[in-house]
């Protein structure tokens, strides 16, 4: 939309610019160009007053150069032709005696971004790197980034990458700091800049020099150089340790990453590293900037994985202040649930009880799931609190208690009879779908301890035309039908209801298929019906407690001071939220014993299995598995099963976490022959493995350094037997 009266504005404009009377009063031609500029960053369209501004930078006035040059790099590309007679005035100022003038003039030269200026700024841009203004070659470096930006295609000049390396010794720290940043651009495709060990060690000796955005890019490009010899690295410490000290979170985060970098091979000295960065993320968690202190807490929340007690005794520190916006608070309730223990936890739970009436009430559901979280080792505890919040008969309040209480129970499950107390009345507050699904669950699973189940699951029934919500109709099938199993008087007409209408008028697919399974299950007897909706309900073996095993730096250290903190937090804090427990009975555990037991026997010869371990967090990516398979010689053995060719990935990736084994990639689903690579470990080998699945069977390549036959063979019968269940449960 055309900014109102604007024809007119730029006809004012240009008179007073081509005014002579304006042009000898020096005060009032700033001026106008200052209005010139001012009308442009209001969204008015003064591009015609190019020519004009063209002749206005022909002047001594550095502040009049400033407000000329920032419209001409603005509508350059709108007037390429125009644009050759601004490089005229601008070559002439790069040979100007004042060196603001020509770093302002090397500056906004590559600022036109015009590929048919290139040739005119080469020359400059080369004078300036030898310019003896330390501001000028700061421009003039970068300059040379830009140019190659603008011709990516084209091969830069040997002799400008040479110079930009001898440029990494200047003087200014700035400069040898945009030479990094310069040579990273230009070097991409070779992988950048080369760090040898003068470079390295010179820009060590420097560091100290640069301000904080130069440390923290001269500390990520070092972590690509590997010390030759135990001395030079311990020596390359001691000239970091300062920096892990640092009061600039940012130098102190880069200090630690290429501390965990360059001690991949040195545990102790990682551990002693994180202790010591323990007093800067606490100062960056207080932090006057949101961004910062979010940071620092997904920070700290990786660090505990290998150092659990790392804040145990500064778990007050995350408490959560009122004025704070609502990420920080869920994220430091993550916090204090990694770091309770019994000398704290009567204090913590206080703490998350009065937040679980925030009148946000996404904090107050974060705060009531922390609190469940906590129940999981201090049962008793918790289900006070839980149970005493459903006495507020507040709608958000009590769908999240259910929804706890419901996740609680399938963890703990002798915490069922006081959860079963606290239902009665629930279903007059929830209203929400996910708080409604996780009662009915709780209805079906322990509907036999519960008095007025059937008359609840009767409502629900009763008003199943007004539902919109799938899911809440397919669990009150699943809640009816095991409620039939165990109180068939009261439940059988209510049934009977509610499978005619799921059959005969629900229109949505998934609900009327579930209704069609549970009716045909019925005609297979009660019996069959039973095994199949009252199996086990939980894993007795699960074993769910607060903290977790200590994982090695490794499996997190390239992760460090990058974004992915961030996103993992938030992919832990999506896949935590609604849907039934059932899924997650399956959690694959670290160093436990391989069973079979759910999986279909396997024609082929049993061997004795071999206990596999497995980690969610692989120590191999893909990327180091290729190169490491490529390293080792193989055998090749057929396995003689069918193969599963419309398998899904996602559905032998499921099975094969079962067993533990990690899939680690996989070619595209329709590729012949598809091919997956697959790694896992036992306590004493780790064998690296890749099968490639086409029609006659399974053709698999194994490699394992040391070579153990007997995990090789574990290992072959354990593939072979979930390839018969996958084949066996498509046909």
């Amino acid at each position: 939309m055309p900014y109102l009266g604007s024809e007119d504005m730029v006809r004012e404009l240009r008179r007073a610019l081509s005014n002579p009377n304006v042009q000898s009063d020096h005060l009032r031609y700033r001026n106008t160009i200052l209005k010139v500029v001012r009308a442009m960053s209001q969204g008015v369209d003064v591009s015609g007053l190019f020519s004009e501004m063209v002749k206005a930078c022909a002047t001594v006035d550095v502040v009049q150069k400033k407000l000329v040059y920032v419209f001409l790099c603005s509508y350059a590309s709108l007037n390429p032709e125009l644009s050759l007679l601004v490089i005229n005035t601008l070559r002439k100022d790069c040979q100007d005696p004042n060196p603001m003038v020509r770093s302002l003039a090397l500056r906004n030269m590559t600022n036109l971004r015009l590929p048919s200026l290139v040739e005119y700024v080469e020359q400059p841009l080369t004078a300036g790197l030898r310019d003896r203004a330390a501001c000028v070659r700061r421009v003039a470096v970068l300059g040379w980034a830009k140019l190659h930006k603008l011709q990516a295609s084209s091969d830069i000049d040997a002799a400008v990458v040479n110079e930009l390396y001898s440029l990494l010794r200047d003087p200014d720290p700035v400069v040898m700091v945009n030479c990094l940043r310069a040579l990273e651009e230009i070097l991409k495709e070779e992988g950048g800049v080369a760090i040898n060990k003068p470079i390295a060690h010179h820009l060590l000796n420097r560091l100290k020099e640069c301000d904080v955005w130069g440390q923290c890019e001269v500390l990520k490009i070092l972590e690509r150089y590997r010390p030759q010899s135990e001395d030079e690295l311990f020596d390359i410490l001691s000239l970091l340790d300062p920096s892990l000290l640092s009061p600039h979170p940012p130098v102190m985060a880069a200090t630690l990453s290429l501390f965990l970098s360059l001690c991949s091979g040195l545990p102790a000295a990682s551990l002693s590293a994180l202790e010591r960065v323990r007093g800067p993320l606490l100062a960056a968690c207080g932090s006057a900037s949101r961004e910062m202190r979010f940071t620092a807490l997904c920070h700290i929340q990786l660090l505990l994985r290998s150092l659990p007690g790392l804040m145990g005794a500064h778990y007050k520190r995350f408490f959560c202040g009122y004025a704070e916006p609502a990420y920080i608070k869920q994220r430091k309730m993550q916090l204090l649930v990694e770091l309770v223990n019994d000398e704290n936890v009567a204090l913590v739970l206080d703490e998350l009880k009065g937040y679980c009436t925030d009148v946000n009430t996404d904090t107050a559901q974060a705060a009531i799931s922390a609190i469940g979280r906590i129940g999981r080792s201090y049962s008793d505890r918790c289900l006070e609190i839980l149970t005493g919040l459903l006495g507020l008969k507040q709608e958000h309040i009590t769908s999240a208690v259910v929804q706890t209480v419901r996740d609680l129970v399938w963890v703990c499950p002798q915490c069922s009879e006081a959860v079963c107390l606290a239902l009665e009345g629930c279903e007059e507050t929830v209203q929400d779908s996910q708080g409604r699904q996780a009662l009915l669950w709780l209805l079906g699973v322990y509907g036999e301890r519960v008095s007025s189940a059937p008359y609840v699951l009767e409502v629900f029934i009763d008003g199943l035309r007004s539902e919109v919500s799938p899911g809440v109709k397919m669990e009150l099938l699943t809640a009816t039908m095991r409620l039939f199993l165990c109180r068939p008087a009261e439940t059988q007409d209510m049934l009977g209801r509610l499978l005619h209408y799921c059959i005969e008028e629900e229109t949505d697919m998934c609900v009327r298929d579930q209704a069609l399974f549970y009716y045909r299950l019925l005609h297979c007897g009660i019996e069959e019906t039973r095994k199949v909706l009252q199996g086990r309900r939980s894993d007795p073996s699960l074993g769910v407690l607060i903290g977790r095993p200590a994982e090695p730096v490794n499996q997190w250290a390239r992760s460090f001071n990058t974004l992915e903190p961030l996103k993992q937090s938030a992919a832990e804090t999506e896949s935590t939220s609604g849907g039934s427990p059932e899924p997650v009975t399956s959690v694959p555990r670290p160093n436990t014993d391989l069973s079979l037991s759910s999986l279909s026997p396997s024609p082929v010869d049993k061997v004795h299995t071999v206990p596999l371990s497995l980690s969610l967090s692989p120590a191999l990516s893909p990327e180091e598995f290729e190169r490491l398979w490529l390293q080792r010689q193989g055998l090749h053995e057929h396995v003689h099963c069918p193969a599963p060719p419309r398998c899904s990935p996602q559905s032998l990736q499921a099975a094969l976490q079962l067993v533990n084994v990690q899939t680690l990639a996989f070619t595209p689903p329709q590729t012949l022959p598809w091919r997956v690579y697959l790694y896992t470990h036992t306590r004493n080998t780790h064998p690296v493995m890749e099968g490639a699945v086409d029609e006659p069977g399974v053709k698999v390549t194994l490699k394992q350094q040391p070579r153990d036959d007997t995990a090789l063979k574990g290992f072959l019968s354990i593939l072979a037997t979930v390839l018969h269940t996958l084949s066996s449960e498509r046909a």
